[in-house]
């Protein structure tokens, strides 16, 4: 093996959501790399049919039916990774819903089962998983699923967008409270052809010729970062890895041939007013200093060429 070789033999990781898409990409992947996972699902059968695709490529797993979301899941999921294979080194929190409706229709029903399911769903395995970490005593990684629509907004998402970037603050506290149990946290910020993305009206026809056995273009795959799941799924393993012990606190894109560091918040124009501000001296100096070049929002439309 060179020096960048990713060994996870003897490694133990638990994928939640990982019945299908983006989850069984980074679940396959980290069985791949030697890491024994845990796959957990709402649906059974996605789940054992995740499993079968793993262990006959000679991997180790075992699957955990559950609604991420609740302390008792979460616990659920920690101890069959103790129990089958004794011991826990990764978590990673992809499993989520959507329920995409702009703000004054969408209802509290729909808010709560994005936000509990993600945001919740993200603490309540991450908690459970730092115990366990905390308690055996050799560090960690904590990988969160994010979004760009969490670094940027994305309309009728409300709730998604809401939930990641939660994520991503949760990333920046757990870092700090993590590092000296030696675990580091990161979120993966993943584009990819899924369910979820093939709806948007610029990608559905490339989408649909990728599913024909097209190869997905180079303006896809560079300018947007867009390719498939698996495009996604090498992240997880180095994040996992020795190579990314010092790694934490970030949030890390990728997709396509794209990799790419987001930046954290943070005060992107300043002005001073002697004696403090006043809702008039705001009002006079807005349109030359602060307010002179405001933050965009919102995810980049596609730039299709020839549209």
């Amino acid at each position: 093996m060179d020096s960048y070789t990713v060994d996870l033999s003897g490694k133990v990781a638990v994928v939640t959501g990982s019945g299908r898409g983006l989850g069984l990409a980074y679940a396959s992947a980290l069985a791949r790399a030697g890491a024994a996972v845990v796959v957990n699902d709402v649906d059974e059968a996605a789940a054992e049919q995740a499993v079968k695709t793993i262990t006959e490529a000679g991997g180790r797993a075992v699957a955990e039916v559950a609604a991420v979301g609740t302390g008792e899941a979460a616990e659920r999921l920690v101890a069959r990774a103790v129990e089958e294979f004794g011991r826990l080194d990764v978590m990673v929190t992809n499993a989520g819903i959507l329920r995409d409706r702009v703000l004054w229709k969408m209802t509290d029903e729909d808010f709560d089962a994005v936000v509990t399911t993600h945001l919740r769903g993200t603490f309540t395995c991450a908690r459970a998983a730092a115990v366990r970490m905390r308690e055996q005593g050799e560090g960690g990684s904590l990988i969160l699923v994010g979004s760009p629509a969490g670094q940027r907004g994305n309309f009728g998402q409300t709730n998604y967008s809401a939930a990641k970037a939660g994520i991503a603050a949760m990333v920046r506290t757990w870092s700090m409270e993590l590092a000296r149990a030696g675990i580091n946290v990161n979120a993966i910020v993943p584009v990819a052809a899924t369910a979820m993305t093939e709806t948007i009206p610029a990608f559905a026809p490339y989408i649909e010729a990728m599913k024909e056995g097209q190869p997905l273009p180079d303006f896809l795959r560079k300018t947007e970062g867009f390719g498939t799941a698996d495009d996604c799924a090498a992240l997880v393993p180095f994040l996992a890895s020795g190579h990314a012990r010092e790694v934490t606190g970030q949030c890390v894109g990728i997709g396509g041939d794209r990799l790419t560091l987001w930046s954290h918040p943070r005060e992107a124009s300043v002005a001073y007013a002697d004696g403090g501000w006043t809702p008039e001296t705001i009002a006079a100096a807005w349109p030359t200093s602060v307010g002179a070049d405001p933050e965009s929002v919102g995810i980049p439309a596609p730039k299709i060429p020839g549209a």
